[in-house]
């Protein structure tokens, strides 16, 4: 490896900076397919026939099972070394899987016959759905250990990934809201609307993935994989990992809790929020847009400036604290402030700028940025868990680390539907979801608050918790990549 144009010394390995850009897009492109199907609950009570708990029930069992399929993947991942590597095919094999499932879901379903059929062949889809997509996300946790080592460059990725989520979710929103619900008059109602949405997505996310699949090509090679060396990895190992890796445990605890808070924000809560609280549901992608450069800003400072100086823990810790803070804030000014005031330049209705809009917009901004550094920093973390295993037992099992930890997050994050419907159920909304001609109740509204702001808050307290005992310090990090690099040298 030291002949490498990659290998600067010390045990680092880099990339130019545009390669991580690229490899983040694999994120992007399955989180594409994210968005696309938090619009779920509108299309399987309008399509395919369940109601609203069953609805919630339904997406639960899916993450479940999709959590299942994780260290079955993550095993094929960690035995897989051929002349294509070990990450690429399953890049491609992932969106490939993604890209038909998802057409057969939203263009062949409607058109089977109603009850048993319709319902039993969309639940086999969906299972394949989810094998996809675990073929594709394992992989942007599992490279992020051969893409670079660098301590002042692996935390890069966090910055590329922010932003990319960031555009995607604003603009997605302003799409859904301003376009699709106008042009189809609410979500779920025509069909088309879901076929317009999927093209979109589909051909979108296949564009990414093909521009990671660039991204990575170099590094996508043994030289960079642990310790070099040709590995015989059983089910065995990964019981050992589990019980001894006490850096992916505490990591698993505070992004699983952390994702329940964030995935509990669907769709409906966010209409619930801005068109039945606040009165109006396209200020919900506006008010992204004003708050999205400002977000992009902060993530930088906390990524660029923090973790990059610091180590990732210590970014994480101070990221969580003030997203924290903010929540709460927002939490009473939701509560106790006038959100019927909401206005923005350039959207109908406004007449100035008031005490809700600047302080919303500034809370907004500040807790959004540092929220997002506090999650997605996550997936860079990951990959030093691998390199802490690596140093600890010898083992490289990226796969493992990738699904063991989404194996835990899927398990917690998928109650995220079914508490929000669960809470739904229990003002009423047993059969439909609310709706943008929804009257408002003072029930929806707290409801709205305690799903937006609430379950994130604790998810970000036990982030806090959590870092208390996770022991991969910036110090200790610096040990870790010598003690590869000298047994590296060995091999």
């Amino acid at each position: 490896m030291g002949s490498s144009k990659y290998d600067v010394g010390n045990g680092i390995h880099r990339v130019p900076t545009w390669r991580i850009a690229g490899y983040a897009l694999n994120n992007t492109a399955t989180n594409l397919y994210l968005f696309f199907m938090s619009f779920i609950a509108y299309y399987i009570t309008g399509w395919v026939g369940l109601g609203v708990v069953l609805a919630g029930s339904f997406s639960m069992i899916m993450r479940l099972w999709d959590g299942v399929t994780d260290p079955i993947i993550g095993f094929i991942v960690d035995k897989t070394d051929g002349k294509f590597g070990k990450n690429r095919p399953f890049m491609i094999l992932g969106n490939l899987i993604l890209f038909i499932s998802s057409f057969l879901m939203f263009f062949v379903t409607p058109s089977l016959p109603e009850g048993a059929p319709r319902i039993l062949f969309f639940i086999l889809v969906n299972a394949v759905y989810y094998i996809g997509y675990t073929f594709q996300c394992v992989i942007t946790k599992a490279a992020q250990s051969c893409v670079t080592n660098d301590p002042k460059q692996r935390p890069l990725f966090t910055v590329f990934d922010a932003i990319y989520n960031m555009i995607l979710f604003t603009g997605g929103q302003v799409f859904v809201s301003s376009y699709l619900a106008a042009k189809y008059h609410g979500l779920g109602k025509d069909i088309a609307m879901f076929h317009e949405f999927w093209l979109i997505v589909a051909v979108t996310s296949a564009i990414f993935t093909a521009i990671a699949v660039i991204s990575i090509w170099p590094k996508d090679r043994r030289e960079y994989f642990g310790t070099g060396e040709v590995q015989k990895i059983t089910f065995r190992d990964y019981f050992e990992v589990i019980k001894n890796n006490k850096a992916i445990q505490m990591l698993i605890i505070a992004a699983s809790t952390d994702k329940l808070g964030i995935a509990a924000k669907t769709s409906t809560v966010t209409l619930i929020m801005y068109a039945i609280v606040a009165g109006n549901f396209a200020l919900s992608g506006g008010f992204q847009i004003y708050t999205t450069i400002g977000n992009v800003i902060f993530v930088i400072l906390g990524v660029g400036v923090i973790a990059t100086r610091c180590g990732q823990k210590k970014a994480m810790v101070l990221s969580s604290w003030i997203a924290l803070i903010g929540n709460v804030l927002m939490m009473l000014l939701w509560g106790f402030g006038d959100p019927t005031s909401l206005s923005l330049p350039g959207y109908e209705g406004f007449n100035g700028f008031n005490f809700f809009t600047v302080s919303l917009f500034t809370l907004t901004v500040i807790t959004g940025g540092f929220q997002q550094v506090s999650s997605n920093i996550v997936v860079p973390m990951i990959a030093d868990c691998t390199d802490y295993e690596t140093y600890r037992s010898g083992r490289y099992v990226p796969g493992l680390m990738g699904t063991l930890f989404s194996f835990i997050d899927k398990m917690i994050s998928s109650l995220a539907p079914l508490i929000s419907s669960i809470c739904l159920a229990a003002i009423g909304f047993t059969t439909q979801m609310p709706d943008v001609d929804t009257p408002y109740t003072p029930a929806l509204k707290g409801v709205g608050i305690f799903l937006m702001y609430g379950l994130v808050s604790l998810g970000l307290v036990a982030n806090i918790v959590a870092m208390k005992y996770y022991p991969l310090s910036a110090e200790k990090m610096a040990e870790i990549r010598k003690t590869i690099a000298d047994k590296k040298e060995v091999a």
